[in-house]
C-alpha cells in the first residue's frame, strides 16, 4: 500500500501556520524534483505511427469458444488506430487521459512502492498526426488523474509522506500552468488532503473537486488559490462524475452517492461488487443512466434518477494466460451511442446503444493492458500500461456529399470484392467495407469506404471518389488510368504505386492525404491538383 503526501504551501499555511518555514522548504523540495523533457527529438520520437491501421473487432463464439476478427460493421463506420504516444520510460504506466480543445493530457504513475509520475501534453490540432509538445516529470509523486481548466492542469495522486517530517497526509493535488501544451514547472501550486491516494479530479464552476481513497475525503478547493471550500469524509473514493448540478461519486465500500454542490447526499445506489484494493475504477453518464466499472463483473448500468439496477455488460472475452485479477473493467467512457470499457488484460471493448439498450460488439484489436479510456468527439484515447496512449478515430459519417451523389443507389453487395469490368459504368452511395476493389471501367463512389486489401485502378479506367476512403494495403494506378479524388481525406496504410502514364487528380484543395508506406512513381505518372501531404510522401 502506497502512502502519499500532498505538499501544499497554501493549505499548510492556513492549517499549520506555525510550520510555515518548514512547509516552504518542503514545497521547494518538491519543485526541485520537477523536470521537463526539452529535447524536441525525444518528444517527436515518442509518437509512433508504426501500428497505424484500420481496426478489427474480436468476437468469441459462445458455443465453441473460438475467437475471430472482423471489420467493425455494426457502427456503420470504420475504426482506425491513428498513433501511439509511448510511455515516458519503462517504469511508468499510463493512468488517465483528459481531452480539452486542441490538446490531450495523459498522466502516468509507477506500480509498486516507488513514487514517480509524469504528465504529457499532446497536440491534436491535426488529430491524424498528433504531436507530443510537453512532458513533465514528477520524480517523487504518482499521478492518477488530471483535469484541464482555463490554462491549468489539475493533477492528483500520491506522495511518499514517510520521507518528510512536516506533512502527515497522503494525497496530492498540483495546479500546473500550461500554455499551448508547454508546462510551467516554476509556478506550480500544491494542495493536500487525507486518504492513501488521490484518485480523481473534476473542475465544476469555480471549484476543483478531488476524491481520495482509503480513509479519505471528497474535497472542494477554490480553483483560483486552492483554498479549502468544503469536504466530507468517505471510506474509499475512486471516481467522480458531474452532470448538471449533481455530483456522482463511486465509494468502493458501498456504491454510488449522488450529491449536490454543497456535498449533501441526494440519493444512493448500493452496489455489492468487489472493486479491488487500490484499483482504478470510474463512472460515466449515458443519458439518464449511470455506468459503473465493476471490476470482474464488467460494467453496471443503473438508472440515474431512481437508482434501479438495469443490467451488467460483462467483459466480452477473457483471454487465456492472463491472471484473473488483471481481467477487470477499470474504466468506462460513453460517447453518443457507444460505450468503451477498459478491461485491463482483456483489452478495450466496445458496445453500441441499440434501441435504448447497450449491446456488446466485442474487443477492439489493439495491444496492451488497458487501464483507462476516454472519448470525445470522433476520438477514443486508451491508456495502456505498456503501449502508452493509443489514439483511435471513430470515423463517424458526415453529411458533406454533393447533390449528384444523392442520386446514386446504395451499394447492396455487402462485404465483398468489388469488380467493375472494362466498358462498364457503375456508381454507388457507400458507407461500406470492401474486401478489395478492382476497377477496369468507370466507377463513382460517394461517401466513405474501405478496401480491406488493395485498390487497383486498371489500365485506361476511371475511378472517382467523393468523401473519405482507406486502403489497408496498396493503391495501384496503371497506365492510362485516373483516380480522381474529392472530399475530406484518404488514408493509405501501404504504398501508392503510380505506373507509367497513371494520373492521380485532386479536384479541390480540401483533401488531406495520409500515406504510411511509400509513394512510387514510375515513368510519366502525374499528380494533379492541390492537396495536403501530411507525411510528406509525395
Amino acid at each position: 500500500m502506497k502512502k502519499v503526501s500532498l505538499l501544499t504551501l497554501v493549505t499548510l499555511f492556513f492549517v499549520f501556520s506555525s510550520c510555515t518555514d518548514q512547509t516552504t522548504v518542503y514545497q521547494e523540495q518538491i519543485n526541485d524534483n520537477l523536470s521537463l523533457e526539452n529535447n524536441q527529438t525525444t518528444l517527436e520520437a515518442s509518437v509512433s505511427f508504426e501500428n497505424a491501421d484500420l481496426l478489427d473487432i474480436i468476437t468469441e463464439d459462445g458455443l465453441t469458444g473460438k475467437t475471430s476478427k472482423r471489420p467493425y460493421l455494426s457502427g456503420e463506420y470504420p475504426l482506425s488506430l491513428v498513433a501511439q504516444v509511448e510511455i515516458p520510460n519503462s517504469g511508468l504506466t499510463a493512468t488517465h487521459v483528459a481531452v480539452e480543445g486542441n490538446f490531450v493530457y495523459a498522466s502516468y504513475n509507477t506500480v509498486g512502492e516507488t513514487f514517480s509520475g509524469a504528465i504529457d501534453a499532446i497536440d491534436i490540432r491535426n488529430p491524424l498526426i498528433p504531436k507530443l509538445v510537453g512532458r513533465l516529470f514528477l520524480e517523487t509523486a504518482d499521478i492518477n488523474s488530471v483535469a484541464y481548466d482555463n490554462g491549468y492542469i489539475y493533477a492528483v495522486g500520491a506522495f511518499d509522506s514517510e520521507k518528510d517530517i512536516t506533512v502527515d497526509v497522503n494525497s496530492l493535488i498540483a495546479k500546473i500552468p500550461v500554455t499551448n501544451g508547454v508546462f510551467d514547472k516554476d509556478n506550480v501550486e500544491y494542495g493536500y488532503q487525507e486518504g492513501f491516494n488521490a484518485t480523481d479530479v473534476k473542475v465544476k464552476d469555480n471549484l476543483v473537486i478531488v476524491a481520495s481513497g482509503g480513509d479519505g475525503l471528497l474535497r472542494a478547493y477554490n480553483k483560483t488559490n486552492l483554498e479549502i471550500v468544503n469536504d466530507v469524509p468517505f471510506d474509499d473514493l475512486r471516481s467522480i462524475a458531474v452532470k448538471d448540478d449533481k455530483i456522482a461519486v463511486l465509494n468502493a465500500s458501498s456504491g454510488i452517492k449522488i450529491l449536490n454542490s454543497s456535498f449533501d447526499i441526494l440519493n444512493e445506489i448500493n452496489i455489492n461488487s468487489d472493486f479491488g484494493a487500490f484499483s482504478k475504477r470510474t463512472i460515466d453518464f449515458s443519458d439518464n443512466q449511470l455506468l459503473v466499472s465493476e471490476g470482474s463483473k464488467g460494467t453496471g448500468v443503473y438508472n440515474f434518477n431512481n437508482g434501479n439496477f438495469i443490467k451488467h455488460l460483462p467483459i466480452p472475452i477473457r483471454p487465456e494466460g492472463v491472471e484473473s485479477q488483471n481481467i477487470v473493467t477499470n474504466a468506462v467512457a460513453y460517447n453518443e451511442d457507444i460505450l468503451l470499457m477498459a478491461n485491463g488484460g482483456a483489452g478495450l471493448s466496445i458496445s453500441k446503444n441499440q434501441n435504448g439498450s447497450l449491446e456488446s460488439l466485442g474487443i477492439i484489436d489493439i495491444e496492451g493492458s488497458i487501464n483507462y479510456v476516454g472519448s470525445q468527439g470522433d476520438y477514443v484515447y486508451a491508456a495502456s500500461g505498456t503501449e502508452g496512449v493509443q489514439i483511435i478515430k471513430l470515423n463517424k459519417p458526415s453529411e458533406d456529399l454533393n447533390a449528384a451523389c444523392d442520386l446514386l443507389d446504395s451499394y447492396q453487395g455487402g462485404y465483398s470484392h468489388l469488380n467493375v469490368a472494362a466498358g462498364k459504368e457503375e456508381g454507388y452511395n457507400v458507407g461500406q467495407y470492401f474486401r478489395s476493389i478492382e476497377n477496369s471501367g468507370n466507377l463513382l463512389l460517394c461517401g466513405w469506404f474501405v478496401s480491406n486489401t488493395h485498390l487497383h485502378v486498371n489500365e485506361n479506367s476511371l475511378l472517382e471518389t467523393n468523401g473519405r476512403f482507406w486502403v489497408r494495403r496498396n493503391l495501384v494506378i496503371d497506365g492510362g488510368a485516373k483516380l480522381r479524388v474529392k472530399g475530406r481525406h484518404i488514408v493509405i496504410y501501404g504504398d501508392v504505386i503510380l505506373n507509367d502514364g497513371a494520373t492521380l487528380e485532386f479536384v479541390d484543395n480540401n483533401v488531406g492525404v495520409y500515406v504510411l508506406g511509400k509513394v512510387i512513381r514510375n515513368g510519366t505518372s502525374l499528380v494533379e491538383g492541390s492537396f495536403t501531404d501530411h507525411f510528406n510522401k509525395f
